[in-house]
């Protein structure tokens, strides 16, 4: 047992974690302390932070009382809401170390499968290891939509993953740092433009499956008719911009 813990304490170096994370004060906390626990175990140096896009529940006011338990906890605030891209940009922004994770914040990843991740990457020297569901955890309409929504990327950019938006991702900060700007903040658009725009730029990209756990507390907004309308425009917008190159 020793061994095993010496092992996974050197999985890594550093290791930057954040959590996008709207009206969640219910599963906020836990999902934290969880995420904590296990990069205890397996980082040598880590940090996690929670983007907190403008919440009007307590999400705010419980992410600080989580930072300054730790100082390796930091909360970055939008003082109006700004949407899922905003969020990932700032996360992306304000990590501090050479490879990044994120998860929703709702708790429906575990976080232990980060070791999964990280050495996935080890043996494929990927840039980006994102994860696909074993089983998503949501209704038929929001699997049969994501499943229309790749349909639509794979025939505009020929990007074919999976799960495009599944919201686990390990990725190398040179990625975030060399790619053209993300552009994309309201919409679900985000997480289809950050791959498109790391394969054109020839990063790798490697996929693994991770479990999909059921929400217990909350709800998404993913599937509000606004963000899927912003999406769509925004599909267009960098089908339309690509071209010209």
């Amino acid at each position: 047992m020793l061994d095993l813990i010496n092992y996974m304490a050197k999985l890594i170096d550093e290791l930057s974690v954040f959590f996008p994370a709207y009206n969640e004060e219910k599963n906020i906390e836990n999902t934290v302390r969880k995420a904590k626990s296990v990069l205890e175990e397996i980082a040598d140096e880590w940090e996690i932070i929670i983007v907190n896009d403008g919440s009007s529940d307590r999400t705010g006011e419980i992410s600080e009382d989580l930072a300054k338990e730790d100082p390796r906890i930091r909360l970055i605030t939008h003082p109006p809401n700004r949407g899922y891209g905003a969020s990932l940009k700032s996360g992306f922004h304000n990590s501090r170390y050479p490879w990044i994770a994120f998860t929703d914040s709702d708790g429906q990843f575990d976080f232990s499968e980060i070791a999964k991740f990280i050495e996935t990457q080890r043996q494929t020297n990927a840039d980006l290891v994102i994860g696909y569901y074993k089983k998503r955890q949501v209704s038929k309409f929001k699997v049969v939509t994501s499943k229309m929504w790749e349909l639509a990327v794979m025939i505009l950019f020929g990007l074919k993953v999976r799960d495009i938006d599944c919201g686990f991702k390990f990725i190398s900060k040179k990625v975030f740092d060399k790619i053209p700007q993300l552009e994309s903040e309201r919409g679900a658009f985000i997480s289809s433009e950050f791959l498109i725009k790391a394969k054109k730029s020839g990063f790798k990209i490697v996929e693994i499956p991770v479990t999909h756990l059921p929400r217990l507390a909350g709800k998404g907004t993913g599937r509000n008719i606004n963000v899927i309308i912003k999406s769509f425009v925004d599909l267009f917008k960098l089908w339309k911009k690509l071209r010209k190159y």
